[in-house]
């Protein structure tokens, strides 16, 4: 098993995130978690993956894991071929294929700063990919991306995901998103109560 979470209390203050929060995702599954803004999606994210260790319970991951954020996190001063290359150990080559992969070809000598948003995000999808990670978080990748990038990164993922298998968890507000690409999906709802449904 790539990834158990059994999360008994998340707080910030005095108010409950999370709560009584139990599930697992093995290799090759991919969990969609869906719900109202603020409901504690992205803080579960960020729970899994080790940046917020202030809850009360258990998460327990195996393997590499690679995430990918709302917002594009990357190192401006850094090329896009070198904000890749720095966290994935991948060769220029192969830096090179995967930025082509995900419609960035020759844009690898650019900083940030000289990409849109977009293209942003699809560095940072690139980025989560060469990786090859064995737990994938997403959180909301696909947003102010058009609808015809949208889907030539849907289909990306699912390709990675079929070929590489991580454990993955995917947050979006997007429910034909969660049915394209989810094994399963999980509803949070307030008081972080969640209702899984079994299936896509």
């Amino acid at each position: 098993m790539s990834l158990h979470v059994a999360i008994r209390s998340k707080r910030f203050g005095e108010t409950h995130i999370l709560r009584d929060l139990v599930f697992q995702v093995a290799p090759g599954e991919v969990l969609a978690v869906l719900g109202p803004s603020g409901v504690g999606k992205s803080t579960l994210l960020r729970l899994i993956a080790g940046l917020d260790t202030d809850y009360v319970g258990q998460i327990r991951r195996t393997g590499r894991l690679a995430m990918v954020f709302q917002e594009p996190v990357l190192m401006p001063w850094r090329s896009a071929r070198d904000n890749l290359r720095l966290t994935t150990g991948v060769s220029a080559d192969q830096a090179e294929a995967a930025l082509a992969r995900v419609g960035l070809s020759g844009k690898g000598g650019l900083f940030p700063g000289q990409l849109s948003l977009g293209q942003q995000r699809r560095l940072s999808l690139a980025r989560a990919y060469a990786a090859r990670p064995d737990i994938l978080l997403l959180d909301e990748p696909f947003v102010s991306l058009d609808p015809a990038l949208v889907e030539d990164m849907l289909a990306l993922t699912e390709s990675v995901i079929a070929e590489q298998r991580p454990a993955t968890v995917f947050v979006t507000h997007a429910q034909a998103e969660a049915d394209r690409l989810a094994t399963r999906q999980m509803k949070l709802q307030a008081p972080a109560q969640a209702v899984t449904a079994q299936g896509a």
